[in-house]
């Protein structure tokens, strides 16, 4: 019958206490570790990783035509105004010749019909006098009507020479009658004379509205920066044939620059516009930047893949944005970079103070 080693033979004893000493030891490492791990700033304070992006600007071609010349490349820093891009303006320069042509067309068609006004008034004046002069007529053929009529009645003048008079009546009125229709008429012509002064005067107007506008195509055949900032793409080159709205250049405000990163609704209630975040982006770890809390969604959503874990893409998020001092964004112009990602940290609690890793470190 073969002998089993008892447990508590010296060997077996010895090999167990090394065991349960070797575990021991393991489980204070581990627990050593997890110790000494960062556990963030505290409870007043929150984070989310997010990427930095800027305000960015299409400057694109108002009409179809061609590009002539792209005066910038990518990379440029350009200033508000500054001439960025030029479409040809042949066909506008035809337009504006032609428009220039119209409009001198229309201020001599003005003159022209001042000049009939002038001429129908002078008309109407002539008609007027000789109005005059038949009623000067009329007065006498009357007189001499009444004289022959008196005359006649006693007997002292021919039945002939009173229907002769009362013809000359007749025929004064009915000269007359014809003097007043005449200036009647020139007055009429007169004003058909200053209506057409009226529409002489808005051919002018419209024909200005037309260099003007054409004018303005050839201003904006002038492509220029709307922004201080850098440019970011050339879409389009020298050349080439766009249509209107047809994208020519890409632009990047520098001065609105921000992170977008995402917050669940359990500490959301708690951020206010305008509150303090330190961000720390992953390609420079060094610096810690300053901004402010500028928008916070109004509705949750589903949390973007670019959220780490599992369990938090599967929560409503809130999206909200932190927006870079202007200022120093202005002295550092050279070091800004869209799409680097990083972490934002934003505190919760006004009272409570910045860690020392998250004081602020920015680029001198």
């Amino acid at each position: 019958m073969t002998d089993t080693p008892s447990i508590a033979s010296p060997g077996i004893r010895k090999r167990l206490l090394i065991a349960v000493a070797v575990a021991a030891v393991a489980g204070i490492a581990v627990f050593a570790w997890v110790a000494l791990q960062p556990s963030g700033p505290g409870v007043g304070f929150v984070k989310g990783n997010g990427r930095i992006e800027a305000t960015e600007i299409d400057v694109a071609t108002k009409l179809a035509g061609r590009v002539q010349e792209i005066m910038v490349n990518e990379g440029d820093f350009v200033e508000v105004g500054q001439p960025l891009a030029q479409m040809r303006i042949a066909v506008l320069d035809a337009q504006h010749d032609e428009a220039m042509a119209l409009s001198r067309q229309a201020v001599t068609a003005v003159a022209s019909a001042k000049a009939q006004v002038a001429v129908r008034e002078s008309d109407t004046l002539a008609a007027q006098a000789l109005v005059g002069q038949r009623e000067s007529e009329l007065d006498a053929a009357q007189r001499r009507y009444a004289r022959s009529e008196t005359l006649s009645g006693k007997g002292m003048t021919t039945r002939q020479v009173l229907d002769d008079d009362r013809a000359s009546v007749h025929g004064a009125e009915a000269t007359l009658a014809g003097a007043e229709a005449q200036v009647t008429a020139t007055q009429a012509a007169i004003t058909a004379a200053q209506a057409a002064v009226v529409g002489a005067n808005s051919g002018v107007e419209a024909s200005e509205a037309t260099v003007a506008r054409v004018e303005a195509d050839i201003e904006d055949s002038l492509l220029k920066s709307p922004r201080a900032g850098r440019v970011q793409y050339r879409i389009a080159q020298p050349g080439e044939v766009l249509a209107s709205g047809g994208k020519v250049l890409n632009l990047v405000d520098l001065s609105d620059v921000y992170m977008t990163f995402f917050l669940p609704e359990t500490v959301v209630g708690r951020v206010a516009l305008g509150s303090e975040v330190h961000i720390v982006l992953d390609a420079a770890p060094q610096y810690v930047i300053p901004a402010r809390v500028s928008y916070v969604a109004s509705t949750a959503q589903f949390t973007p893949k670019t959220v780490e874990t599992a369990s938090e893409r599967q929560k409503l998020m809130f999206r909200v944005k932190a927006q870079i001092d202007p200022a120093l964004l202005q002295r550092h112009l050279k070091l800004v970079k869209t799409g680097l990602p990083g972490m934002a940290w934003l505190k919760l609690d006004v009272q409570a103070a910045w860690p020392a890793d998250l004081v602020l470190k920015v680029p001198d």
